[in-house]
């Protein structure tokens, strides 16, 4: 039986019983014969662009002795789908633009068409992901935080509602933190950090968001030497930013005292 990291087991936990997985970037396809050896997948895809992940992809499915189950293709984002195939998407391991980009050229294809969940763990960038759920009108239902190995991940759980337009508005609704921002200004911000994340708190929240700051006033600093007119005006920017997310995180901190 496959073994999981905790990133990816958190992952699996999202994924609804029974749905055909479609894992896309699957490298080494851990995570759907982790799926089908545990029942949670009825069937799966690995998608991998790269030759030698493929192989190793191939191998770990023909070794778990789920070949019949799980298909393993070469293509390039969702264009390995062909039709009707998958309710779950699942997307790993890279940033966040790319992975805007791979959602993005799927939706216009109609790849996305009978997709009812995506799972998604961008390695940065969280915010481009969480715009473009918003933007084509998916309800992110949940999200998680967790560290491994010394690297902080979040995982964002997004399906699909006849009723998003409602939910989203009332999850992107800043009113909890209590801060005399503008409406516009605090739902950047929960794009931004995490409607849920934000919700729940937490010392691994917290923690991502003051090394955030820190490199922040680090490139503020750098940019306080310039003399450059840009310069002035992305410093003014980052300070406003540093306020806003030290406002956020004070009101984090003294909710978890």
């Amino acid at each position: 039986m496959i073994k999981l990291s905790n990133r990816l087991l958190k992952i699996a936990e999202y994924i609804t019983p029974g749905s055909r997985v479609a894992d896309i970037g699957s490298d080494h396809a851990l995570l759907p014969v982790y799926l089908l050896q545990n029942g949670i997948a009825a069937s799966a895809i690995a998608g991998e662009l790269n030759a030698g992940p493929l192989a190793a992809a191939k191998k770990q499915a023909a070794d778990a002795g789920l070949t019949g189950k799980l298909q393993v293709r070469q293509g390039n984002g969702l264009a390995v789908l062909q039709g009707d195939e998958a309710d779950t998407v699942t997307i790993a391991g890279m940033g966040g633009g790319l992975m805007k980009e791979i959602l993005e050229e799927g939706h216009e294809r109609g790849m996305l068409a009978q997709v009812q969940e995506l799972v998604l763990q961008p390695n940065v960038g969280e915010d481009i992901v969480r715009s473009w759920l918003l933007e084509k009108g998916w309800y992110l239902k949940a999200e998680s935080i967790l560290e491994e190995d010394g690297k902080i991940y979040e995982v964002l759980h997004a399906q699909r509602s006849s009723d998003a337009e409602r939910l989203n508005k009332e999850l992107y609704d800043g009113s909890f933190l209590g801060l005399a921002w503008q409406k516009e200004i605090t739902t950047s911000l929960l794009v931004h950090m995490g409607p849920h994340l934000l919700r729940s708190g937490g010392p691994i929240l917290i923690m991502k968001w003051q090394s955030e700051l820190q490199k922040l006033n680090r490139i503020c600093g750098q940019l306080a030497e310039s003399e450059l007119p840009q310069a002035t005006a992305k410093w003014r920017q980052l300070q406003e930013e540093i306020k806003m997310i030290g406002e956020v995180l004070q009101c984090l901190q003294t909710a978890n005292d």
